[in-house]
């Protein structure tokens, strides 16, 4: 891939000289910066910002590249200008001419050329495992971007909600670390400048949606990480937020239209009637105020039911898809967006790249609400969804509050299970044991080895994409109970200088994590192996006496995964489990190269997963 910089490529607009300036006329923000040949899509729409720059007239002289159509608003610092890029096009750099009477304004602008099979591109899949990070949290391999003037937000690690100095090179650093755990794509969470006077680590509030955020690198620092991370059979997913910006935004400055943002700007809560799009029953006000309504005073709601707002954000995942490499997307409170706007979303973005892969958030415990944004699902309503993948909310919450009740078995994990038929493609879900919202698994389970170790079997060998949250493989801790995320992020052990733990390389570790580590390790790279756990069909037989047990078979091989919650061994006569054991002997566990004997019964210790390959 060939080496593209931001400073290079945005070229800057310039008065030309010897003509008469009569207005200060300048160009303050071009985007997309630039674009390529040969993209599916023909068109691509130009946002031109600057002082008055609706009173100029563009125009272009390039083969194959022609001015469609110019839309002016109420804010005569915008212009709208619709390019189509015939399919011959060459790549290439030109100018766009801006004039108005004697006054002219260039900006130059290039056409660069797709990196081969681009538009073929493989998406994560369930052949994959998927490790999340929050590269503030994660490791900070260059100190010097930690703090940057202007920039609001300083570091202060002694505060849970701000910065730590995480960093791209942190990461990149790490690389070799989480290739031999096993883990084939990273998840970091937005990366994407959040300007922010406070909680800007997060990177949920952008402030500027075609730069990386400054404390992290650099959007090339972006690219490298994602070339070198290929390089180690590593795939990298982008958090990207559609439903909401941070209040210091540039736009927010200098707003588009009035209405850019819902509600004129001006805050209105959303309630998180999430149900509303898609209850029969529900009133309009109430369906309205979950898409329009804000997350926070310092979060404005997007109005995709602008097409100039819609085809924004449309083109700038697009724009991170093509630029970084991207193996797939990740889109953060996904149902919060205009309905309308994500079926054209996710139908323009999967006729751009066909293979792609895209995760939505509908962070709720039914599959019946989840299942309605799946390609392929038939709703009551006639709404339709291109959108191949959603978390897996509902068995993720199902297992982890099996786990850490006292009183019941795997009962809800078995039922939860048994309604994957509302999903058109069960196996495309993502199903996680924490992320950067809930309570770490460890804490959540009483910080019983054994019941967190079953989570991890469970996730592992399930018919879905297992997704891991960073630190959970040496057993990081959190609050729970009230929702605490200072405590679900804290920094990983031997990201930064002077750590007296280092999970990179196991100096410090308790003998418990160094046992974690080593079990997440095994069971992931066997996994990667693993062709039946990856494709294979699943038989599971009903939940008894805090015991779970299923198959994973193909025509080729099975796999057992037998579950045991209870502080008691328990004994499983197989005569039950016949359909799938009938004339097997015994199996042997992947993780411990024990057998088990499953001629007449199989004792499985308590708190104990078993996978057997048998």
């Amino acid at each position: 891939m060939k080496c593209i910089t931001l400073s290079l490529l945005a070229a800057s607009a310039f008065m030309v000289p010897g003509l008469a300036a009569a207005k200060d006329y300048r160009i303050d923000h071009m985007e997309p910066p630039f674009w390529w040949a040969g993209m599916q899509e023909k068109k691509v729409q130009l946002m031109v910002h600057g002082k008055q720059i609706a009173n100029l007239e563009p125009a272009i002289s390039y083969p194959g590249v022609r001015i469609a159509s110019v839309t002016r608003v109420a804010n005569k610092n915008y212009l709208f200008v619709d390019l189509v890029i015939d399919p011959a096009t060459a790549p290439g750099k030109f100018d766009i001419t801006f004039k108005d009477g004697a006054d002219t304004v260039r900006y130059g602008y290039q056409l660069l050329a797709r990196e081969k099979g681009s538009a073929a591109r493989a998406g994560f899949n369930s052949t994959d495992a998927i490790y999340q990070i929050m590269p503030d949290r994660f490791a900070n391999g260059d100190p010097s971007n930690d703090s940057l003037t202007p920039m609001a937000d300083k570091l202060n690690r002694a505060n849970g909600g701000g910065r730590h100095g995480g960093d791209l090179k942190g990461v990149l650093n790490s690389l070799d670390y989480i290739a031999g755990m096993g883990f084939t794509q990273i998840w970091p969470t937005p990366l994407v400048e959040n300007d922010m006077p406070a909680y800007s680590y997060h990177g949920y509030a952008a402030t500027d949606h075609y730069k990386v955020d400054a404390r992290y690198g650099t959007n090339e620092d972006y690219r490298k990480l994602t070339q070198e991370a290929r390089k180690k059979g590593i795939g990298m997913i982008q958090d990207v937020v559609l439903s909401h910006i941070g209040l210091g935004h540039w736009w927010m400055k200098d707003m588009p239209t009035p209405d850019w943002t819902n509600h004129g700007g001006k805050f209105v809560p959303t309630m998180h009637h999430r149900v509303a799009v898609q209850d029969p029953y529900a009133s309009k006000e109430d369906g309205a105020n979950f898409t329009t309504g804000w997350f926070s005073d310092g979060m404005p709601d997007m109005n995709q039911t602008n097409p100039l707002v819609a085809n924004y954000l449309i083109q700038n995942n697009i724009w991170w898809i093509e630029y970084a490499g991207l193996s797939g997307l990740r889109i953060d409170t996904y149902g919060y967006s205009d309905s309308a706007f994500l079926t054209e979303y996710t139908r323009r973005l999967m006729a751009e790249y066909p293979q792609l892969n895209m995760v939505g958030e509908e962070w709720h415990k039914s599959p019946a609400v989840v299942s309605r944004w799946q390609k392929g699902k038939v709703n009551f309503d006639g709404y339709t969804s291109s959108l191949p993948s959603l978390m897996d909310f509902p068995m993720a919450e199902a297992m982890r509050s099996a786990l850490a009740s006292k009183d019941t078995g795997f009962t809800d994990v078995y039922e939860t299970l048994s309604q994957d038929y509302l999903y058109p493609d069960a196996g495309s879900l993502v199903l996680f044991e924490g992320n950067h919202d809930i309570s770490r698994l460890f804490s959540v389970v009483g910080e019983d080895l054994g019941l967190y170790k079953i989570n991890l079997a469970f996730v592992m060998t399930m018919p879905r994409i297992p997704q891991f949250y960073y630190g959970s493989e040496v057993l990081m801790t959190s609050a729970t109970g009230a929702r605490n995320d200072a405590s679900y992020r804290e920094d990983f052990p031997g990201g930064w200088a002077g750590d007296k733990v280092n999970a990179f390389t196991g100096e410090g570790l308790t003998s418990p994590q160094r046992e974690a580590q080593a079990f997440v390790k095994k069971l992931v790279n066997w996994r990667k192996s693993q062709p039946v756990i990856h494709h294979g069909k699943t038989m599971h037989f009903g939940a008894e006496h805090g015991t779970y047990v299923y198959f994973r078979y193909d025509g080729q091989k099975k796999v057992m995964v037998a579950l045991n919650k209870g502080a008691k061994d328990a004994v499983l006569p197989t005569a039950r489990f016949n359909e799938m054991l009938k004339g097997v002997k015994s199996g042997v566990d992947v993780i411990t190269g024990k057998s088990y004997a499953l001629d007449t019964a199989l004792t499985l210790p308590a708190k104990t997963a078993v996978i057997l390959e048998i």
